[in-house]
């Protein structure tokens, strides 16, 4: 990521998904001793932490309570006209995590939450206990890319007849009594794409990144690079077939596309960093350039 976005003195950046820090951290060192981060983050508590990990580079970084949909009126009210580079990491920050009470993970209790911003009302728990069966299928098929969308979606209806679903571990325990026992993997909670599912309804998460991806690369200056890390197959297929299109040429415009592909196929974890690293299994990178 880094690489790619050719950090170096004297340029302004993007980290549009700041979590912890990390990203805006290693950008800010490589940058030294000039460059500028703006840092973008809708959860208040990674805001927290980032802030706590950034202070010692004091004017070098902006920090942002926003979601990136809005990055182009966050950089005109800074009063900034173009920058050197995005990135976007779409996966999830070790914070909410770690958090139980946020309701992300499927290791601890807590409650069905999953907001990452706080600010927004509809919870994991309203989906589960209010939509029809049909609406939840619906959601686990297409953004969880379930195999089991339709048992579980009627697990959880005939559960919560008995009472409310409210916590991470009941929703799991659910989902495992309605996957075949033979086709629990291994390697995976069986309650992965279920969880994943609700997450992206929760936060629009596709939603959020169609509009980035259309309007993003106009806070661009000419030159300047748009970095997108994925978690999953939703995501890279939006940022590849996006990526692609504005690549080509204007329908009738004779025009070149506003985007020059740098990396041509995704960029994914060597099998040592798998090893090191579990969570980046899924990782993909790709990368684009402004024309």
């Amino acid at each position: 990521m880094i690489t790619l976005l050719r950090c170096e003195p004297h340029r302004t950046y993007v980290d549009a998904t700041v979590g912890g820090g990390g990203h805006t951290l290693a950008i800010l060192n490589r940058t030294a001793p000039d460059g500028r981060v703006i840092g973008v983050e809708w959860d208040e508590e990674a805001l927290s932490e980032a802030r706590r990990v950034l202070e010692p580079f004091g004017e070098r970084v902006t920090l942002v309570r926003q979601s990136f949909t809005h990055l182009p009126e966050i950089l005109t009210s800074l009063g900034i006209e173009g920058v050197d580079g995005i990135l976007l990491d779409l996966g999830l920050s070790s914070l909410q995590l770690k958090r139980g009470e946020r309701g992300f993970s499927l290791k601890g209790e807590g409650p069905l939450d999953m907001r990452m911003d706080q600010r927004t009302e509809i919870t994991a728990a309203d989906l589960v206990n209010q939509l029809s069966k049909q609406e939840l299928e619906k959601i686990f098929r297409e953004y969880g890319e379930e195999r089991w969308a339709k048992r579980i979606a009627g697990a959880i209806v005939g559960k919560r007849e008995q009472g409310p679903i409210r916590t991470t571990q009941a929703l799991r325990r659910i989902v495992h009594q309605a996957i075949p026992r033979r086709y629990h993997s291994r390697r995976i909670d069986p309650a992965t794409k279920t969880f994943q599912a609700l997450r992206i309804q929760v936060n629009d998460e596709l939603g959020n990144l169609k509009e980035i991806l259309e309007h993003g690369w106009t806070c661009l200056k000419q030159g300047g690079r748009l970095c997108i890390m994925s978690f999953h197959s939703l995501e890279d297929r939006m940022v590849k077939n996006t990526f692609r299109r504005m690549g080509k040429r204007g329908k009738g415009e004779g025009q070149d596309g506003v985007l020059h592909l740098i990396t041509k196929k995704p960029i994914t974890p060597s099998e040592e960093e798998r090893r090191r690293n579990p969570r980046s299994r899924s990782a993909k990178l790709r990368c684009a350039e402004r024309v």
